[in-house]
């Protein structure tokens, strides 16, 4: 299946009187809004072509599962003020759109790292509303009261890795699915603690919104593992961030290429 036939697949199952749906050919993008509103969700089809290769039915319908919930989040009034245990900072990429609907509304966010953003989202249950600059407004609440309370909250949530030895490094995977896997990273109290068990160099990668990899690289060979790894889970999430890995060096990211003979070099 090619990204233009996975467009027609899902516009056969989204299509309804009250939506919109919009194929950007050029990008390989697909954009779902709500006719009333203009508010939207938009998805590349690359990644889900991919994880349709492997996982057939399943891919496609966790990606209706994620837009269906997420146009009705859109659409759902809930304050920030009250509900503060449900703002968590999520990560992004610095190509992700700093506008929400249709380019009317600023999304707030802080630089990270020379890949990635850190946007602010209201959890809803089923999804999630990014947070913008009119929603702040409204609430009377100020972007570094929201970074600081989003920050706390992703300390709150559960962050057990799961544990695989491959040619004598350790990889740790943390995936509960829960929208914030990625941006557990930001749990500055757990990146310390794996730094200070790794016997190696220890790396992480947030290749896509579900998943977070640290690594405990022992050997060069560890490197291009982690390469290949972070690449495989880049093509197979619903939001891509970025295939490129980092170093953590006295608790800062230090953004790495892993080059052919399997050592890392500075971007």
């Amino acid at each position: 299946m090619n990204e233009r036939q996975m467009a027609e697949l899902l516009r056969k199952r989204l299509e309804s009187s009250d939506r919109k749906i919009i194929y950007d050919r050029k990008n390989e993008k697909l954009r779902v809004e709500d006719a009333a509103t203009g508010k939207g969700v938009t998805i590349t089809l690359g990644g889900i072509v991919a994880r349709y290769d492997r996982e057939k039915d399943r891919a496609i319908e966790e990606v209706l599962h994620y837009i269906n919930n997420a146009l009705e989040a859109m659409n759902t009034s809930m304050g920030l003020k009250g509900h503060e245990d449900r703002i968590f900072p999520v990560i992004r990429s610095t190509s992700f759109p700093t506008t929400a609907d249709d380019g009317k509304k600023h999304l707030i966010f802080k630089e990270h790292t020379a890949e990635t953003r850190i946007f602010y989202a209201l959890d809803m249950g089923e999804s999630y509303r990014l947070i913008d600059r009119s929603f702040l407004e409204e609430e009377g609440v100020s972007e570094e009261a929201i970074d600081e309370i989003a920050r706390f909250n992703i300390r709150s949530l559960p962050a057990v890795p799961k544990k695989d030895e491959v040619a004598g490094n350790v990889f740790y995977f943390i995936n509960y699915n829960d929208g914030y896997d990625a941006s557990r990273l930001l749990n500055q109290a757990l990146i310390d603690r794996m730094a200070g068990e790794a016997k190696g160099d220890l790396a992480v990668a947030v290749p896509h919104q579900d998943v977070l990899i640290l690594a405990d690289l022992r050997n060069k060979k560890g490197y291009d593992i982690l390469q290949q790894m972070t690449m495989s889970f880049f093509t197979s999430g619903n939001i891509p961030i970025t295939m490129l890995p980092f170093l953590v060096e006295d608790g800062k990211l230090r953004p790495i290429f892993i080059m052919a003979k399997n050592r890392p070099t500075e971007e």
